[in-house]
């Protein structure tokens, strides 16, 4: 996700928690995360719904990678980007090193 969070993590978590407590008073977990939503001005339920499941994930309830998991992969991505572009550098370096004549005596 490139740039700020349009949301706080604090909303994040109380429409999380919001959408688990009125899940009961709803035919389906589409329906109570609609009403969540719309309740707090999410934009759109979609958004609501990933942070749900990110929720689930995070807490053991459902496969897949867990924020902190996310977050660690994402610095190491952007470590490898650094140090590939300063072996970029470095390649490009000698190359030009090599193509330089040579003074001879």
């Amino acid at each position: 996700m490139a740039g700020t969070k349009p949301y706080p993590q604090e909303l994040r978590e109380r429409a999380v928690r919001m959408v688990a407590e009125v899940r009961p008073n709803y035919e389906s977990d589409w329906a109570a995360i609609t009403a969540v939503a719309a309740r707090l001005g999410i934009g759109t339920a979609e958004t609501l719904r990933k942070w749900v499941r990110q929720a689930q994930v995070d807490d053991g309830g459902r496969s897949g990678v867990t924020s902190e998991e996310l977050k660690r992969l994402r610095r190491e991505n952007a470590e490898l980007r650094r140090a590939n572009e300063i072996l970029k550098a470095a390649s490009a370096f000698f190359a030009a090193e090599l193509d330089r004549p040579t003074k001879r005596s």
